[in-house]
């Protein structure tokens, strides 16, 4: 259920609430006064099955986990062939809703029709959400630690995912977190870092040759978040992590955003992982409009580190063909979500990695057994 707080409000609707008749809670105004259309066409009363709070059962195995990103909620989503998988985790990467507002209300109306939507109620029926936010549902595009409404954003995002009031990443800054699921020696832990509310500014290129230059100085996780993750890397008991990051880490070719526009950052992350030697750890990205595979040896760590980024629920990049010199497999071009099936063999994670779409089309599948 949102709770309002005493500046950033997340508002619900009573059942007799309507557009127009309570100003106080019309939420289809953006600050230009222009009624938002596509939410305009879907307010109704409040559903309370979708606002049931699904507290998360972390005692649970895992052995099916469905992730994606870029969702925008007016265009055709894919929540039909995600069901079919049967997962038991739904990892949100980013881009959930295209709310480019500083409007909170109006940031709120867009989780609403989302949390709403029939299919995507059917499958938190039945597998477990937790996500993080990327910069068009954080508010702004490319944004960092300068957006005025970041806490707004946390917020909204923290009552879409029933995060509990009392829950320590309430009451910190930032929407970074960790997740422990299963028992023993299957035990998966999945780390979601914010690259948002802590992040320094993009540098464009001046003269225009690219979009933006390397930020030598600039942090993306803060400090904080950066001795955070530490802990969790150092002390983790799990036999399989997965650390998801809304940008992609490895691919660094391309213009768009990602870790590589900060590259003294990229190579304080994986060198951290190299030294943390977390047993089994993957990276999990969106952003893109696509999905790929990449892959990378570092020195010191004894296993290949993996980057499966998933991006497109509804819509996807143009363009046939982009550099990374560390894809495995091929670029996918097509709406897309991403699957992650799991074995064990004794304390040894079997992950078989899948990009799927419309119709549940398999797109792509590699199998790597740590």
């Amino acid at each position: 259920m949102f709770v309002a707080g005493a500046v950033f409000a997340c508002p619900v609707f009573s059942q007799q609430d309507k557009p127009g008749q309570h100003p106080k809670n019309d939420v289809l105004q953006e600050k230009t006064g222009k009624v938002i259309p596509d939410i305009a066409e879907d307010i109704e009363v409040l559903d309370r099955e979708a606002y049931a709070p699904r507290p998360l059962d972390t005692m649970q195995g895992l052995a099916t986990i469905a992730f994606g990103s870029c969702n925008k909620i007016h265009m055709p989503q894919l929540w039909t062939e995600i069901n079919a998988n049967n997962p038991n985790l739904w990892i949100w990467l980013g881009d959930i809703i295209y709310a480019d507002t500083t409007d909170t209300k109006a940031l709120a109306a867009h989780y609403k029709r989302l949390k709403t939507n029939p299919d995507y109620k059917k499958l938190r029926s039945k597998a477990q959400v937790i996500g993080i936010y990327d910069d068009h549902d954080y508010g702004l595009n490319d944004g960092g630690k300068d957006h005025p409404t970041k806490k707004g954003a946390k917020k909204c995002l923290m009552d879409f995912l029933d995060v509990p009031m009392n829950s320590p990443v309430r009451k910190r800054e930032g929407a970074y977190t960790s997740y422990t699921f299963g028992k023993g020696e299957q035990r998966i832990k999945i780390i979601m870092l914010d690259t948002r509310y802590f992040r320094d500014a993009l540098e464009p290129d001046p003269e225009k040759k690219r979009r933006y230059v390397p930020n030598l100085e600039g942090t993306i996780l803060g400090e904080e978040q950066w001795k955070w993750l530490e802990n969790e890397l150092r002390t983790t008991k799990a036999n399989l992590t997965f650390l998801c990051s809304s940008v992609q880490v490895l691919s660094d070719e391309h213009p768009h955003e990602k870790w590589g526009n900060f590259p003294n950052e990229r190579k304080r992350l994986l060198n951290l992982i190299a030294q943390t030697k977390p047993k089994n750890l993957m990276i999990l990205s969106g952003d893109r409009h696509m999905a790929e595979i990449s892959k990378m040896e570092i020195q010191g760590l004894p296993y290949p580190l993996y980057d499966f980024t998933s991006s497109g629920l509804t819509h996807i990049r143009s363009g046939t063909s982009e550099a990374n010199r560390y894809r495995v497999g091929d670029m996918i071009l097509k709406r897309n979500f991403g699957i992650l099936k799991i074995y064990w063999v004794n304390d040894k994670p079997v992950v078989t990695m899948q990009i799927r779409g419309p119709q549940n089309e398999l797109f792509q599948e590699m199998v790597v057994k740590y």
